[in-house]
């Protein structure tokens, strides 16, 4: 069982930065591949970025390429999202998940997921 919450979301200008954080608890996170998924209003889920168990391997979304860099500690059980070069178009409710195998690009094999934190990007 690995229970996950998000925290670092808020209000922020085009052009700025946040970091968000994830927290997990768990015995067995690190042998979760982790990921970091977003839905804006009125839009369907999409995949952000994803980190294998190792850290060793990232995984992005064009949208968000050279702009967001998600790394993970093991150590801490946490897992971060950092967002650079905030869009309008980045605005959404982000979510941290973990999951032990399948494609890390498709929210559907996730086996736990956090309760979400707002973004907002104002421009």
């Amino acid at each position: 069982q690995v229970q996950l919450v998000e925290s670092g979301g808020g209000l922020v200008q085009a052009g700025g930065s946040l970091r968000l954080t994830c927290a997990a608890s768990g015995r067995t996170f690190s042998r979760y591949a982790m990921g970091w998924f977003r839905q804006a209003p009125g839009k369907e889920r999409e995949f952000v970025a994803a980190i294998s168990w190792s850290g060793g391997d990232t995984f992005y979304a064009d949208s968000v390429k050279g702009r967001f860099t998600i790394s993970r500690d093991n150590a801490k059980n946490m897992v971060y999202l950092q967002m650079n070069s905030l869009k309008p178009d980045d605005t959404a409710v982000y979510y941290c998940a973990a999951i032990l195998y399948g494609d890390p690009s498709d929210g559907r094999g996730y086996d736990y997921w956090g309760q979400g934190t707002q973004v907002t990007v104002s421009s």
